[in-house]
């Protein structure tokens, strides 16, 4: 055991050495209801409570604590470089990310938190942890998702923040969309209206100063090619077909592959996705711009972390996402997500 702590310690101390190459990788987690064992009174979190449905306890959380911190690691072992930027939703507060950035193995990243808390009613965040020694956070926001015929409807925001990554404007938002409850057409406008204000935030940010880089990530419960994406987002599937302005989805061509990141009746789709600004698709503003993988041959822009671990093995949901629940049963698995990631460089 000694032996195995000495080597990890050592790795990530490489890794923290290596953080000054290139390229960065920016990514997404959809962490599935990481939920602290405390009743907030505020919110329906009763169902993840020590006596609640599913007994959720200090042993069940720290097993999730632990398999956040292997696919993070994981990741950024890819190339012994920590993500500069993670975007992440369904954590119920500020003190999961904590316990996720001072987690062993990703502590020498010295991860800094971006969070709000939502007014959603099981009280699910979105947030980011990013290293401040690559993206200089100059500021954040938390901007309310609203739809002008449901006054009293809550739903979690938008978690913008903004500053530079080699000296070159960012501006990133991660969102979690509104489910598909009672049919993704019937709750389709809600998703458009979702999208449409990252949209303007984009545009707004764009009208002031058009070199800034925007990404904008998420669990959108909708796939790249769906009205929300392409519409009401704007964002295109070919980096030809791009205008100024424009947003860039690199995950559309995968999910016409085939490929997806959480499956449902034998069927994948790719609700987690990041979109890129034309800008930051194209370099056609400053020198950092979205790069395919440059560590093994592929013909997308975008990546989905699936490791055999992620995946269930055996049983009914064999080839589905290793997820922490079935049901109220405690499978010990990760998320009924997987993560997505894209770099970029010079």
């Amino acid at each position: 055991m000694r032996k195995k702590l000495i080597i990890t310690a050592v790795l990530a101390s490489v890794m923290v050495m290596c953080f000054a190459q290139k390229p960065h990788k920016i990514m997404f987690y959809n962490m599935e209801n990481f939920f602290d064992t405390i009743d907030d009174p505020e919110t329906n979190d009763e169902e993840f409570l020590p006596d609640g449905a599913k007994r959720w306890n200090t042993a069940k959380y720290d097993k999730k604590l632990r398999n956040m911190e292997r696919v993070l690691f994981d990741i950024a072992a890819i190339d012994r470089n920590y993500p500069a930027v993670i975007g992440v939703s369904e954590i119920e507060n500020r003190s999961i990310l904590e316990d996720i950035a001072s987690t062993r193995k990703l502590l020498p990243a010295r991860y800094a938190i971006c969070h709000y808390d939502s007014p959603d009613l099981r009280g699910v965040d979105v947030a980011f942890l990013y290293r401040p020694d690559v993206f200089k956070l100059e500021g954040s926001a938390d901007i309310p998702v609203r739809i002008a015929s449901l006054p009293n409807w809550r739903t979690r925001g938008i978690v913008t923040m903004w500053g530079t990554i080699d000296d070159e404007p960012f501006l990133f938002m991660v969102a979690h969309w509104p489910s598909r409850l009672g049919g993704q057409a019937a709750s389709a406008f809600k998703r458009n209206a979702a999208a449409e204000q990252m949209r303007a935030i984009a545009d707004s940010v764009l009208k002031v100063n058009p070199a800034t880089k925007i990404v904008a990530m998420g669990d959108f419960n909708d796939d790249p090619t769906d009205e929300s994406v392409e519409v009401h987002l704007g964002a295109k599937a070919k980096i030809k077909e791009l205008q100024p302005g424009d947003f860039y989805t690199p995950f559309a061509d995968m999910l016409k592959a085939g490929l997806g990141t959480l499956a449902y009746r034998d069927a994948w789709n790719l609700f987690d996705n990041i979109v890129v600004s034309e800008n930051l698709a194209t370099g056609s503003a400053g020198k950092l711009k979205l790069v395919k993988d440059p560590y093994k041959k592929t013909k997308f822009y975008g990546n989905i972390f699936k490791p055999s671990y992620l995946i269930q093995q055996e049983g009914q949901y064999k080839g589905y996402p290793l997820r922490t629940f079935v049901g109220n049963n405690f499978q010990g698995g990760f998320s009924d997500h997987l993560p997505v990631f894209i770099y970029i460089a010079k």
